[in-house]
């Protein structure tokens, strides 16, 4: 799942596609096209923006959810804490070394 979740994140179309769903979540494939065209300049297609939803949906990043002919696009950070607490951090002020 981590290395799913790096590749994931190691992409800057992805993390601004992330960004944008930190800001807004629940938006459709028609609104994130438009947010990263009108907002970030980046020409992108439908199709490539879809497959990089795919891409974050596997590492577990992005859930999905149909209402109607809707498909909307949620925020899930559940990864991203799973990764933080594989690493923590030592408890209590840091120790500096001479």
């Amino acid at each position: 799942m981590a290395d799913d979740l790096f590749k994931a994140l190691a992409d800057p179309t992805r993390r601004i596609i992330i960004d944008e769903l930190v800001e807004r979540s629940g938006q459709t494939l028609f609104e994130i096209c438009s947010r990263l065209s009108m907002k970030h300049h980046l020409g992108i297609s439908r199709q490539a923006v879809s497959q990089h939803l795919a891409v974050l949906e596997a590492a577990g990043l992005v859930e999905t959810r149909r209402e109607g002919r809707y498909k909307f696009h949620d925020l899930n950070t559940a990864p991203l804490r799973q990764i933080t607490e594989r690493w923590p951090t030592p408890d209590g002020p840091e120790e500096s070394t001479p």
